[in-house]
């Protein structure tokens, strides 16, 4: 229903109410029976087991709890408590790291207010918010929060804040008149919306919708659909698993079928050498490990001021190919700011408010000026307060741009306002009586078009002159194709005797002075931090709710690419899914938008397959930062509904910080990438082993809690050396990788394939060594533990770097790499010589001869791995 639209008259009609009586207490009673409470409706919470038991659902995890399950029926129920201790640990990892629920619509329900003042049968009545009906008449006063989408009635100065809403940062001045055409949501200017913050005055509104039908109730709608987005690395991990699974299936089939043509194995003896496969070939530890890599990427952007809800969201950030920034708050300062001042002599501009202090001499000569400055001083009626360091606005913030421009120059003498005209929407001025060192004056504020109805004159070169409005128009036109607001001022000198001011005397004698261009200017950080994203080839695109002048003038000074116009909401509206998706990459401008374009915008862009980022600090922004791979909320302006929806919190509110946080999202991936290629060709080795066991009829190499020990134990403590891997020095100056990319490339899978045979063969030719030598068992299980622990030392440090040689400086300026060596010297020295502990392990001590062959087949992987770089990096360069 456009209730905009409605005369007065036809909205009572139809809502069946009397404007001064309001609802009876029955009919109040049948309405909420019959329509409901005015509530958001929520959704249904996940349990905490729940979640837990949601980390079991992974195929190879389903291969280790069969494993567990042979292995119990075996009655070897060690290992099995062992696998299943295995799997629990890596399920705990998971939940804890997991991101908190989202409480987006627990924070919507909270901007609803608790209390609303409606008439009842004629009396006034305080009731709870989510009792109220349509057709209840509410009393609006200064401070309020509208309790639900209301039809202006009456208003008295009524000045509503809707920026949590619209995006716009300017209160919107609210009156009764019906509107005939179409307008945006932001320029209905007769409507009061449900968490909207009256700023000043009072009014009268009828509701016309509730709970879930409000504008707020939408927006709770879209975030129920958006749903859970997967990130690329999930995605891939997802597909990774499958691969190991059917591979490790194919094996298993395989083996069975030889065994039964070829051996003649017990139950018992083949449920052992499947187990031993399985838990060999499954990277028991990966997962462990990426959460650890994950969570160091979450520190690291947290001492940064990028707070990462979500684990997930660390990686989706290094492969981000699209920004879509909301523009209030998070490209511009969200306060308003006088930027031009317009005389008949000169034009002053500046980027910056703070620039105004260089023209302090300028102010001391200029008369104009100078009046300029008293007029935004004694002319207004907002003050700002400074508490703990937090600017507050009391009042309105255009009012608090002229306070704060003002107060950048040196002002010093008596002044005493003696009457006041306020301002109204009707008239659209504001008016004072001021003594001025000794002199009274009447200073007049207003729009442009009024005053220059108004006054007959204006200040010349030397004296006054009759007023030129085609010279002021010109002005005008040009500084609002920047996107500024323009408010003019004038004054005139009055009799000592005079006491106060009527409209009248606001019509004869008064002198335009000058003028003032106000915008809320764009952050210098978030300019630099533009081009910092354009040359790690990402695109930024600005999604507003704010004028289409604005937004396109914004958008040129901050440095975006295409600006030569800007789409707005209409224009989405009548575009198709299939219409908005062929242009949405070509512009970069959208204005005058509302939550569902800015859901179907980020929908558009992800139809190509980009990765997308969406900002904001908004209620309107909480259903495309949910929509979007990676949310990003403003910290400390940002509505709590915003914080809840998003992946990540700026805690400074700064563009800036998603630059660092991106060049840490790369450094992420880059480490996790190093640590899949370490850790699968190392447990590939493993299975290897089993398989070439059973082919040649030899026992089992290692027993299952052994393989384990290497998987979990080992392989951890040398992952998380790299994760604390430096950056590449050209990460920022490369574009987004392709989110389609596999994790395994050509060359990933050729590395695996020749570094497991390498590893397998190595550990082969040890053991057969130390076999040929009359050892044993448990020495010889030793010996091979210790091989294949050096194998996975030393190709750790290969995996420093993918295709460059991997001892440099930084290696040496990793502590946390030469922690984890003696970390698991440490191990490996317990496990060896601790009878307890090697008792467990079946393993036992062996002599330094042994040692020394463990140690050679490991720097001979080292050495082997070099060499393959060298020579793939120069004959097969595109494969790396």
């Amino acid at each position: 229903m456009k209730w905009f639209q409605l005369s007065k008259v036809d909205i009572l009609k139809k809502l069946q109410v009397e404007e001064n009586i309001g609802l009876t207490e029955g009919g109040r009673k049948n309405r909420l029976s019959e329509n409901g409470f005015n509530l958001l409706s929520g959704e249904k919470a996940e349990g905490k087991l729940k979640k837990f038991f949601k980390h079991f659902n992974d195929l190879l995890i389903y291969v280790l709890l069969v494993a567990a399950l042979l292995k119990g029926i075996s009655q070897d129920y060690i290992d099995m408590f062992i696998i299943l201790v295995v799997v629990v640990i890596n399920a705990l990892i998971g939940y804890i790291q997991e991101s908190k629920a989202s409480n987006s619509l627990d924070g919507l329900t909270s901007l609803m207010g608790t209390e609303a003042t409606i008439l009842i049968s004629g009396e006034k009545k305080v009731v709870s918010t989510d009792s109220l009906v349509k057709g209840d008449i509410v009393l609006l006063n200064s401070g309020d929060i509208i309790p639900a989408d209301v039809r202006i009635l009456e208003a008295y100065n009524l000045v509503v804040d809707e920026a949590m809403l619209t995006g716009e940062s300017t209160p919107v001045q609210k009156n009764a008149a019906s509107i005939s055409t179409e307008a945006d949501l932001a320029d209905r200017v007769n409507m009061g919306y449900s968490g909207s913050l009256v700023n000043s005055g009072s009014g009268k509104a009828v509701v016309v919708e509730t709970g879930d039908n409000t504008e707020i109730g939408k927006i709770s709608v879209h975030l129920k659909e958006v749903g859970v987005t997967e990130t690329p690395l999930i995605k891939k991990m997802k597909y990774l698993n499958k691969q190991i699974f059917f591979i490790l299936l194919i094996l298993i089939v395989s083996l069975v079928v030889f065994s039964f043509f070829h051996r003649d194995f017990t139950f018992e003896e083949a449920t052992s050498w499947i187990i031993s496969l399985a838990v060999s070939s499954v990277p028991e530890g990966l997962p462990a490990v990426l959460s650890i890599i994950l969570s160091l990427g979450v520190t690291r952007m947290s001492a940064k001021k990028a707070i990462i809800k979500k684990m997930p969201a660390v990686e989706t950030l290094g492969s981000m190919e699209v920004i879509c920034s909301d523009k209030t708050g998070t490209l511009t300062k969200n306060e308003m700011s006088v930027l031009t001042v317009l005389t008949k002599k000169k034009t002053f501009e500046k980027n910056q408010t703070e620039q105004w202090k260089d023209d302090l001499n300028t102010f001391n000569e200029d008369d104009q000026l100078k009046k300029l400055v008293e007029t935004a001083i004694y002319c207004n009626d907002t003050k700002i307060d400074y508490h703990n360091g937090q600017r507050t606005v009391i009042g309105n913030p255009t009012e608090a741009a002229l306070l704060e421009w003002a107060s950048h120059m040196e002002i010093t003498q008596d002044e005493k306002v003696l009457y006041k005209i306020p301002f109204d929407s009707s008239y659209k001025y504001m008016a004072t009586l001021v003594d001025v060192d000794h002199q009274r004056f009447i200073y007049l504020k207003g729009a442009p078009d009024v005053l220059l109805g108004m006054v007959d004159y204006q200040f010349g070169d030397n004296t006054t002159e009759n007023l030129d409005p085609k010279l002021w128009e010109k002005m005008i036109s040009k500084q609002a194709k920047k996107g500024q607001r323009i408010l003019a001022t004038a004054m005139k000198e009055v009799s000592s005797d005079q006491k106060t001011i009527t409209h009248e005397d606001l019509k004869e004698d008064m002198v335009l002075v000058g003028m003032y261009g106000i915008i809320d200017p764009p952050k210098p950080s978030a300019i630099e931090a533009i081009k910092k994203s354009h040359r790690a080839g990402i695109s930024v695109k600005m999604i507003t709710g704010d004028h289409k002048d604005t937004a396109v003038a914004i958008a040129k000074e901050i440095g975006l690419k295409n600006t030569d116009s800007a789409i707005t909401g209409k224009d989405i509206e009548m575009m198709t899914d299939h219409e908005l998706s062929e242009v949405v990459l070509k512009n970069d401008v959208f204005a005058r938008t509302t939550p569902e374009h800015k859901l179907r915008l980020v929908s558009a862009i992800k139809s190509h397959g980009k990765i997308v980022g969406m900002t904001g600090d908004g209620v309107n922004d909480a259903p495309a930062l949910k929509k979007a791979d990676i949310g990003i909320a403003m910290g400390q302006k940002g509505t709590q509904v915003t914080k809840d929806a998003a992946d990540m919190v700026l805690a400074d509110d700064n563009f800036a910080t998603i630059s660092d946080a991106v060049r840490e999202g790369r450094r992420v991936y880059d480490n996790l990438k190093n640590t899949i290629y370490f850790s699968l060709p190392t447990a590939f080795a493993q299975g290897l082993l089993v398989v070439v066991s059973i082919l040649i009829d030899r026992p089992l190499p290692l027993t299952s809690i052994q393989i384990l020990w290497l998987n979990m134990v080992t392989t951890i403590t040398l992952s998380f050396a790299l994760g604390f891997e430096k950056e590449a020095p050209n990460v920022m100056d490369r574009p987004p990788r392709d989110p389609n990319e596999n994790i395994l490339s050509r060359y990933a899978i050729f590395r695996m394939f020749y570094v497991s045979i390498l590893l397998a063969s190595l550990g082969f030719l040890v053991n057969n060594i130390v076999i040929s030598m009359g050892v044993s068992t448990p020495v010889a299980h030793t010996t091979l533990l210790m091989t294949l622990v050096f194998g996975q030392v030393f190709y750790m440090i290969n995996c420093r770097s993918i295709s460059k040689f991997s001892i440099d400086q930084n290696m040496f300026k990793n502590r946390v790499l030469w922690l984890s060596l003696l970390v698991l010297l440490v191990l490996q020295l317990a496990i060896v010589y601790i009878p307890t502990i090697s008792n467990a392990l079946g393993t036992t001590s062996i002599g330094i001869n042994n040692l020394i062959y463990a140690f050679l087949a490991g720097l001979t992987v080292f050495i082997v791995v070099e060499i393959e770089k060298i020579i793939s990096h120069r004959l097969f360069k595109n494969l790396l």
